[in-house]
């Protein structure tokens, strides 16, 4: 019994760190192979970028399918797909924070690593802790379901309307305690200034002998602070499908890395997704009332409530009607914006 049990816990720290070398093969790999140079990807390139990341997603479920059979197999695809989905939000703030401080498509690339560099840190963080509560006190996963449940209630009264970042708490608290570069163009200013702000490549700089963060680096800021707030969501989410922080990591991660290649490819025809928040909601409540119902509902110890199989099935159909929908009535007008029926100004 104690050699049985030592070996499953070798075999999961083998699991462990075998991933870590996966993900940092991978990473590197895109850095120096495909990104050594900072440049504009191109519409082509980012598709391809994203289907390779879905066929290594795909090809690590076959791998779990192997090692821990079907259900576990299933749990990662869900969780994939759920994270892959919330990914899509992501996309839509990232953009949103690109747009307010006019930052170029070269130095949005190096944002989005070092962004995606951190919110796997601090997913892994989210994730353990989740884990080590769960197994501690087993009233969290019901308090997890009803913090989704409130979680896909805003997220369906969210009206859509971009907010300025540059209230966001972390960005006022970095401007007024971090010594910042200085800042001709303005991209800092709170007044209207017609100058575009000039980016360089550098997240730090030394001026007059003192170290200072560039405004690249108070972007970077924002957009970790946004990961954050999306992974309070998507981790307990995850956990609703699985238990096991390993699936649930991994499903995470393979979502995450392929997330800047999905922002080139999506930044620009996201006002097509007018519905998404309300598909989000949908997966956020069904995933919220699942975690509820295996704590109170009466079933064999060690089943699942709702299999997940279907799980998979009802979370992908939802995802997948919302973008159909979206896609179908087209983008939302602009009710202040001229049309091609409006009449014309009399000069």
């Amino acid at each position: 019994m104690l050699f049985g049990l030592l070996q499953n816990v070798s075999t999961d720290i083998v699991a462990w760190v075998g991933f870590g070398l996966l993900v940092f093969l991978l990473v590197t790999g895109d850095l120096l192979l495909l990104h050594r140079k900072e440049r504009d990807p191109s519409l082509a390139e980012s598709a391809i970028t994203v289907a390779l990341w879905c066929a290594l997603a795909v090809a690590f479920g076959g791998l779990v399918w192997w090692w821990k059979g079907s259900t576990s197999a299933l749990q990662f695809c869900t969780g994939y797909v759920v994270e892959w989905s919330m990914s899509l939000d992501n996309v839509f703030v990232f953009a949103i924070v690109f747009r307010y401080f006019q930052v170029p498509k070269r130095s949005q690339y190096r944002v989005l690593f070092w962004g995606i560099m951190g919110a796997i840190v601090m997913r892994l963080a989210f994730i353990l802790a989740g884990a080590a509560l769960i197994a501690r006190f087993h009233f969290v996963l019901p308090l997890f379901g009803l913090f989704l449940i409130y979680s896909a209630f805003q997220l369906a009264r969210h009206s859509g309307e971009p907010k300025d970042p540059r209230q966001s708490l972390v960005f006022r608290l970095a401007r007024r305690w971090l010594p910042l570069s200085k800042d001709p163009a303005g991209v800092l200013s709170d007044d209207d200034i017609d100058l575009p702000p000039v980016y360089g490549s550098r997240f730090f700089q030394r001026q007059e002998g003192r170290l200072c963060v560039t405004p690249l680096f108070l972007v970077l800021l924002v957009i970790e602070s946004s990961d954050v707030l999306f992974a309070v969501d998507s981790v307990p989410a995850i956990f609703g499908i699985t238990r096991d922080p390993f699936i649930v990591f991994t499903s995470n991660i393979f979502a995450i890395l392929g997330l800047r290649a999905l922002y080139f490819l999506l930044a620009g025809v996201m006002d097509m997704f007018r519905y998404l928040h309300y598909g989000l909601a949908a997966v956020l409540g069904f995933v919220g009332v699942k975690m509820v119902a295996e704590a109170w509902w009466p079933h064999a110890e060690g089943s699942e409530l709702v299999p997940s199989w279907a799980s998979l099935l009802v979370i992908a159909a939802i995802i997948g009607a919302t973008i159909f929908i979206s896609m179908v009535t087209g983008p939302q007008r602009d009710p202040h914006s001229p049309t091609d029926d409006s009449p014309a100004k009399e000069a």
